[in-house]
């Protein structure tokens, strides 16, 4: 990790250190979400790891100090079916990452802490992470558990993104392929993949008026329904510039959030 202050990782802290962070008024840990899975032929497997644990170190790198929030090692291996058909994406089960949250969770809230916050980079497993934040707040009312998603409620991405490449660049198109250029463009390969869904209105695949990949009606669906390249985007118009942008948009957007969050009692605590 590079975050700028040591004392921020909560795995740098010696035990008695850390009780006493756990046990500071609103404390809050942060748990950077991950996955190993394929992104095309040209981002890495590590892709919404990298993104969830480098964010989250910028985030915590512009809070003052003083805010009792650590942030926790990544959990770089995540839930990941729809891209098991493709070489390198290693998916662990709905069941296990289910166990994790709450034994990890479970041993976080018996030290005190008062707020979890799952910070999550990869789309496949957000229903997933909300029913593990439910299940373990009713195992642990003392602790808030609070599941976000790394690229949702970020308005300002519209104005950077096509509404289309919004809509349906579900992965490692314009958008991941530019954040990865700003934040490690050393593993960014020369291709720029148009691929999926959306590509080719005439696939069979393509859902009827009224169903969507993703949104208020959605299809369980698998990438190779979708893409042979493992791509479901238009990558071509990515660019370090505009990962900068993005990369400025999520963490004001986190910072403001945490901000928030932090100056609060909420959310309501039993306990």
């Amino acid at each position: 990790m590079t975050i700028n202050s040591g004392s921020k990782r909560f795995d740098s802290l010696s035990w008695n250190k850390a009780k006493e962070a756990a046990q500071e008024e609103g404390s809050t840990l942060i748990w950077p979400l991950g996955a190993c899975e394929q992104h095309g032929p040209h981002l890495p497997l590590a892709t919404d790891s990298l993104f969830s644990e480098r964010i989250a170190e910028e985030v915590l790198s512009r809070l003052p100090s003083s805010m009792p929030v650590w942030i926790l090692p990544s959990q770089a291996l995540g839930f990941s079916p729809e891209h098991s058909s493709f070489p390198g994406t290693i998916s662990i089960s709905a069941s296990l990452l289910l166990q994790l949250v709450m034994e990890v969770g479970q041993q976080l809230s018996s030290i005190g802490v008062r707020r979890l916050l799952l910070f999550n980079a990869h789309g496949g497993q957000i229903g997933l992470l909300e029913a593990a934040a439910r299940e373990l707040r009713m195992q642990c009312p003392s602790m808030s558990v609070l599941p976000c998603f790394l690229w949702r409620g970020v308005s300002s991405l519209q104005d950077l993104i096509p509404v289309l490449e919004r809509e349906s660049g579900l992965h490692a198109g314009l958008a991941e392929t530019s954040l990865m250029l700003s934040l490690a463009p050393e593993l960014v390969g020369s291709e720029r993949p148009f691929d999926g869904d959306h590509i080719s209105p005439e696939s069979a695949a393509t859902p009827p008026e009224g169903w969507s990949l993703e949104g208020a009606a959605p299809w369980a669906w698998l990438t190779e329904d979708l893409s042979h390249s493992g791509v479901i985007g238009d990558s071509r118009g990515a660019s370090s510039a505009l990962g900068n942008d993005i990369k400025k948009v999520l963490i004001d957007h986190w910072v403001k959030l945490l901000t928030s969050l932090m100056s609060s009692n909420w959310p309501p605590l039993e306990g």
